[in-house]
């Protein structure tokens, strides 16, 4: 039997490797463009920059220093300088992508950094493999910007997995749906009729402003915000603020919603207030050609026929008063049933005339 050469001994002392093994190696140098590896082979390892990430300037003395142990895959055996070419990166997107897998066929939820912002969508990566989430799919309404999310977590579930063609897709927008569907049940199954609940001003229009609830919106309407007139909704509310409301009807998914709280209401105490024979002042908020109706109050208002305008012939109220214009009159009719408030400014010039001359 034929002795070994000493160099045919020195091999079989090391390990044989193939190329697309996964081996564990020792950091024996470190470079800001390489790392040097022992791998229990007759030949270290090299990984480079390119192989270990695709941040090209990224250097690798921050990720690793001498004596760091590291999982790699090999890439080739021999270089042709008898050198084994090591990566980093290609494992990492192998584990990814079966992670990936994984949370696909389970609908796993993930989290993950948005590491790019396109015009498109967002590109995140979870454990090196990159998944892309369309604009269509990022939220359950249209973001006209999505540079909001640059750099932020956020959650998403996987609904296509093609790594060949390199189509992995996320989607955060079921997500959101699905959460606020939850909370929509709860919503509904906690509120009544009568209730009065905070929200927050999600949008104000000309008729209205819609109110987030917490799980759902309910409309405020105009003739809802005040038990007086409201002109403008835009110039009361502002988006995001908070407001306690009263739930005054619930229609399936609709809600409507009131300011107008029965304590506050102003009949309430209008029959003291506003009894016949009481000269009141008011401001004059509309005219017709039959009189004009004057506010008392926000909510209460009164007419003031034309016939009882003065005591000379009136044509038309506009003839002689203005929007408002600020005037005295006394209650000569109150019906508070029908909620119906009749003045008279001409029965004030009757008890002026009515009154005694002073003697000098």
């Amino acid at each position: 039997m034929s002795e070994l050469s000493f160099e045919q001994m020195l091999d079989d002392s090391f390990r044989t490797i193939r190329n697309g093994e996964v081996v564990e190696g020792t950091v024996i140098d470190a470079k800001p463009e390489e790392l040097i590896l022992n791998i229990g082979y007759k030949a270290d390892g090299i990984l480079t920059r390119n192989e270990y990430s695709n941040d090209s300037g990224l250097d690798l003395t921050t990720i690793a220093s001498v004596g760091d142990k590291m999982e790699v895959k090999v890439l080739k055996v021999n270089d042709g300088d008898g050198q084994v070419v090591l990566t980093y990166k290609r494992l990492a997107a192998e584990r990814g992508n079966k992670r990936l897998e994984e949370a696909f066929e389970n609908r796993e939820v993930l989290k993950a950094k948005v590491e790019l912002v396109k015009t498109g969508g967002l590109s995140v990566m979870v454990e090196g493999s990159r998944v892309f989430i369309p604009a269509s799919l990022v939220s359950d309404t249209f973001e006209r910007d999505l540079n909001k999310y640059a750099d932020q977590e956020i959650e998403f579930v996987i609904i296509e997995f093609n790594p060949r063609r390199r189509r992995i897709i996320g989607d955060r927008k079921q997500l959101i749906l699905e959460e606020k569907a939850r909370l929509q049940e709860e919503l509904f199954a906690r509120i009544n009729v009568g209730d009065i609940v905070t929200g927050v001003v999600k949008n104000v229009t000309d008729f209205g402003a819609f109110i987030d609830l917490g799980g759902a919106d309910g409309l405020l309407h105009i003739s809802e915000m005040s038990w007086g007139r409201v002109e403008n909704p835009k110039k009361v509310f502002k988006v995001g603020e908070e407001l306690e409301v009263l739930i005054k009807d619930i229609r399936g998914e609709k809600i409507a919603l009131s300011l107008k709280f029965e304590d506050t209401n102003p009949w309430l105490t209008a029959d003291e207030k506003y009894a016949a024979g009481n000269i009141v002042e008011g401001r004059v908020a509309r005219m017709t050609d039959f009189g004009a109706f004057v506010e008392l109050e926000p909510g209460v208002d009164a007419l003031l026929h034309v016939s009882q305008i003065s005591r000379q012939h009136v044509e038309k109220p506009s003839d002689v008063l203005s929007a408002g214009q600020i005037i005295e009159a006394k209650v000569v009719d109150f019906n508070g049933e029908d909620r119906k408030i009749s003045l008279s400014m001409k029965a004030l010039e009757n008890a002026d005339m009515d009154m005694p001359m002073e003697e000098e």
